[in-house]
């Protein structure tokens, strides 16, 4: 099985989930968005895991690579594919399956 994490930020990593991921012997492959790299096809891993990071998900003139993100997540439940979404992971998916995301009024 391959899994192919999305990250945000440098600080936001799979973590303890590269451990167990990897612990299996499955595939694990990053993509760095915040260092520009280009996100994966969708055949090219089994398993998306969209982590978290301090954006949201409507920053899009900040960070024009969620456009493209949403649409490969999008690709990705159509096809099939297992999806986790970590914070702004889950906000991602939420969205691109039509659920309105808004910030919390209470800290």
């Amino acid at each position: 099985m391959r899994f192919h994490a999305l990250q945000h930020v440098s600080s936001e990593t799979p973590g303890l989930l590269a451990g167990e991921i990897r612990e299996r012997g499955f595939a694990l492959r990053t993509t760095a968005l915040y260092d520009h790299e280009p996100l994966p096809s969708t055949g090219e891993f089994d398993v998306l895991i969209v982590l978290g990071g301090p954006m949201s998900i409507h920053d899009e003139a900040e960070y024009p690579w969620l456009r493209d993100e949403k649409e490969l997540i999008a690709a990705a439940i159509r096809e099939g594919k297992k999806v986790l979404g970590i914070c702004l992971g889950a906000q991602l998916i939420a969205a691109v399956c039509g659920a309105r995301v808004y910030p919390n009024p209470q800290k």
